[in-house]
């Protein structure tokens, strides 16, 4: 039989007697849901200062994976397992730690502290002592010490049960989901909006995902593989949306309208215009980014300001302050890091000298050039999907288009950067055909050049080419490669 004992979060012992109750019972609850995944007979007890956790099994598997559920529990700071026995001396208590823990202090340094409730002819000292005593005594190489020993051994006493800790687990800390009102967030699949996504969970606060799509099939399954991850690890007791926004076309009225070094704001208020909506729709008062001040340009205190102002819907920051270090350190410890770093790094505006103090009416001038059609219609058209239903489509492989370092005499080349990047930089490639489309025209342009040739894109890194070709296969063209040179 396995048994834990729940300590309530700090912060939530303090509540109100209506506040406690109400976050110890949905505690409660979400518990039972998780670990009767694993024991169908789990038992779970809400004892108002703690929960207790008893399963009838003996298994090693269930042990680790009731651990292991109970680690990723949203409002649980610390877990202690448990060997429960009843006693009617203090002898008794000791004969059942010395076969419980004996083995733990051998040729080790340790103390012993007790914890009791109820009524006793002895005190906490007492057992203490006791214990100890006869801990000292009977184990080879164990010695007392009552400041900073190497092992502590810790005994639970409540009326006529002992419990001897045999072991101590650290949960993630937070509120129980969901105490706090519902949130959405801005989901890329990178280090940021993982960690900032993990943060709000956390917190208690059932979120949901919101996709802006820049880059095709293959940047969706990995942003899904992201979402469906963090949900299913860390908030699968309760049922979240997985939404997608098509946003290559607002990507690309931008590049075609708005003055480059404005760029990248004005992507990121229209992102949060249609955030805005979309959680209007479904009744969520937050959007949550993974922005910090300072890591890119439009992250700057300035920038952020004028990006805000775009709606009155709450935008959330909780790594607002974070450094990129302590990030990836939160996804290594949340396990997304490895996802994170395979995902592309695709950046739909690319501006060469980005505002970082951008001015609100030079914004607003700007967005009039804007048709807020196309806005409207991305937000009208977005998917929405409950977050069970993907997770088929986030294990389908991430598909790579055929990439080639030579060129075939006939092959031409496209040369899929931006104006500013062509033109301080131009492609010229000895004897092959060398032409010039912008990414963010290849969708409407691309069916008008000849299709009886092989077409070989090219962009710097080899990312937006490889996003692109998989974009164009996707839409029935499969002459189509990526050319990366040596």
């Amino acid at each position: 039989m396995f048994k834990f004992i729940v300590k309530l979060h700090p912060e939530i012992a303090i509540k109100s007697k209506s506040v406690r109750k109400r976050f110890t019972k949905l505690l409660e609850k979400n518990i039972e849901i998780l670990l009767s995944r694993v024991d169908e007979q789990i038992k779970v007890k809400n004892n108002w200062d703690n929960i207790t956790v008893t399963s009838a099994k003996s298994d090693q598997s269930t042990r680790e994976a009731l651990i292991d559920n109970l680690k990723r529990v949203p409002g649980i700071v610390q877990f202690i397992e448990v060997q429960e026995t009843l006693f009617e001396s203090i002898d008794d208590i000791y004969q059942r730690t010395l076969a419980l823990a004996g083995h733990t202090i051998e040729n080790k340094t340790f103390c012993v502290r007790v914890k009791r409730r109820g009524n006793h002819d002895f005190t906490s000292s007492d057992v203490e002592r006791y214990v100890g005593g006869g801990l000292n005594q009977n184990v080879s190489g164990a010695s007392v010490k009552l400041s900073k020993p190497e092992v502590t051994v810790k005994i639970e006493i409540k009326d006529d049960l002992a419990y001897i800790v045999t072991h101590t687990h650290y949960g993630i800390g937070g509120f129980p989901l969901p105490t706090q009102e519902d949130v959405l967030s801005l989901i890329s699949g990178g280090f940021d909006s993982g960690v900032a996504t993990y943060q709000m969970i956390r917190k208690g606060a059932r979120t949901h995902f919101l996709f802006f799509n820049l880059g095709g099939a293959a940047h969706e399954i990995g942003v899904k593989q992201v979402s469906h991850y963090l949900w299913k690890q860390y908030s699968s007791t309760h049922k979240v949306k997985f939404i997608t926004v098509d946003f290559e076309p607002v990507v690309a009225e931008i590049l075609e309208n708005i003055e480059n070094g404005q760029m990248g704001v004005v992507l990121k208020r229209m992102m949060m215009r249609a955030g805005s909506q979309i959680a209007g729709r479904f009744n969520i008062p937050a959007l949550v980014t993974g922005e910090s001040i300072g890591q890119v340009s439009s992250q700057t205190l300035a920038n952020l300001n004028v990006i805000d102002r775009v709606t009155e819907t709450l935008i959330v920051r909780p790594l607002i302050q974070h450094d990129k270090a302590d990030i990836i350190k939160i996804a290594r410890e949340i396990g997304t890091i490895e996802m994170a770093e395979a995902m592309p790094e695709y950046c739909g505006v690319i501006s060469k000298k980005p505002t970082v103090k951008a001015k609100l009416e030079t914004i607003l001038e700007e967005e009039q050039k804007f048709d807020f059609d196309v806005l409207d219609t991305v937000v009208a058209n977005a998917t929405v999907k409950d977050i069970r239903d993907i997770e088929v489509e986030a294990k389908e492989e991430v598909k790579e288009a055929e990439t080639a370092s030579e060129l075939p005499e006939n092959g031409v080349v496209l040369d899929i950067r931006s104006p500013d990047e062509e033109d301080a930089n131009p492609l010229e490639i000895e004897g092959v055909e060398v032409v010039h489309l912008p990414f963010f025209r290849l969708a409407t342009k691309f069916a008008d050049l000849p299709q009886d040739k092989e077409y070989y894109l090219y962009c710097a890194k080899g990312v937006m080419s490889q996003l692109q070709a998989l974009i164009l296969h996707e839409n029935g063209f499969k002459n189509v490669k990526v050319y990366k040179p040596e």
